[in-house]
């Protein structure tokens, strides 16, 4: 099968259009998002009822989607993503509540010996920023091969056990398609389709091919300015917008 993998939509519609035009002409068989459908953006409402749409979708929450809800505090975010939280908060339609709410708490897992979380499979708050983090997340979910998401940085870690990792950054290194070995254990980011943070603005994704054991990975531009103007427009945090400039 072959599995399209996104992350962190954040309420920005022009990145997510743009992803969907980008692959309506692929096979795709199944539709994996790892969560934070919400938070910084200015469209939370439609980015849902577009996530929603999709066939054959697998969700995970995001520490935004579950934030949103009342699932848990603010105390992990700053103070620019809480005020973001609380707009977002207060425009929420019914159905989109509804959908957030029955999103599933990561981690999932698939029968293909895969798992899906957000932060990781402990926490949807934590990063993971080290080969160590991935490591000890790997062995927690009992799975080969987990996608993650939360710090919007396509990356790929590879283990042949704790001590022995290779790491890749494969959008800036290059070499966009990785061939995964069937001996080895793996923790997998796409990226961020609605606010990169890995210094360049296009929004980012992944195809996973279960079969060839291949992850290909993209970067594709959208209408940047546009959705910068309806964060400024929308009256949230100036720097939600700026930073989509910059990718940071």
């Amino acid at each position: 099968m072959r599995f399209l993998i996104f992350s962190d939509i954040h309420s920005n519609l022009e990145g997510f259009r743009a992803l969907l035009s980008r692959i309506r002409n692929r096979k795709i068989d199944a539709y994996l998002f790892l969560g934070d459908i919400i938070g910084y953006g200015a469209n939370p409402n439609e980015v849902i009822e577009l996530l929603s749409s999709l066939p054959n979708l697998t969700t995970v929450m995001g520490n935004h989607d579950k934030a949103v809800l009342g699932l848990g505090s603010h105390e992990f975010f700053n103070p620019i993503a809480s005020s973001a939280l609380n707009w977002t908060e207060k425009r929420l339609n019914k159905f989109s509540v509804e959908f957030l709410s029955s999103m599933k708490r990561g981690p999932v897992r698939l029968k293909n010996g895969v798992c899906l979380c957000h932060g990781s499979p402990e926490d949807e708050d934590y990063y993971i920023f080290t080969p160590e983090d991935a490591y000890d997340s790997i062995e927690f979910s009992g799975e080969r091969i987990c996608f993650f998401g939360h710090t919007h940085v396509p990356v790929v870690y590879e283990f042949r056990g704790e001590a022995r990792y290779s790491v890749y950054y494969p959008l800036d290194e290059g070499r966009s398609t990785i061939r995964l070995k069937p001996s080895f254990k793996y923790m997998i980011n796409p990226g961020s389709i609605g606010q990169p943070r890995d210094k360049n603005p296009r929004a980012t994704f992944l195809i996973y091919d279960d079969r060839r054991g291949i992850v290909k990975f993209y970067r594709i531009n959208y209408n940047i300015r546009k959705a910068r103007k309806k964060i400024l427009n929308a009256g949230l945090p100036e720097i939600l917008g700026d930073r989509l400039l910059d990718g940071y």
